[in-house]
């Protein structure tokens, strides 16, 4: 099995703490709680993932219930590896990960994920409103423009 990063742990205890706030600014909802205890013994024994085999029960099932909530494969169907590229221009992974995502289990597609959001190399991560803001043309008003001069012909 594989390891899940303590990256996602606190994405999963936020999302439990908005989703079941404290009513008395102390106690924590059960989710928040089993996904704490994870949460401090990395932080203790100075880790970085957990594995997700070892888990305990309930904080593997809060974890899971709040992976159903990410989105899935990071594919923006703009595929290269169907072309021959060893890895995909759109999505970053790899074309074993492509063709095998289905069988991946959530901690192993969650460590794809952090993977290629690291590198973010792929154009999943490009950074059109950067190159935007540096465009000229009329199709393109300058970044520093108010609305107002924005909207002027």
């Amino acid at each position: 099995m594989a390891a899940i990063h303590i990256t996602d742990i606190e994405a999963a205890i936020n999302w439990w703490r908005e989703r079941s706030p404290s009513p008395d600014g102390i106690t924590a909802c059960a989710e928040v709680r089993a996904l704490a205890e994870v949460y401090a013994l990395l932080v203790y024994h100075h880790e970085s993932a957990a594995d997700e085999s070892s888990m305990p029960g309930a904080a593997h099932e809060a974890w899971l219930r709040w992976y159903a909530h990410t989105p899935d494969a990071p594919c923006i169907a703009i595929c290269s590896t169907a072309q021959g590229d060893p890895v995909c221009k759109g999505c970053g992974r790899t074309e074993d990960e492509v063709q095998n995502w289905p069988l991946l289990s959530p901690a192993e597609k969650r460590a794809v994920w952090r993977r290629i959001t690291l590198q973010a190399t792929a154009w999943r991560f490009n950074r059109y409103a950067e190159r935007a803001r540096v465009a000229t043309g009329v199709d393109h008003p300058q970044a520093t423009a108010t609305p107002h001069e924005r909207a002027q012909p």
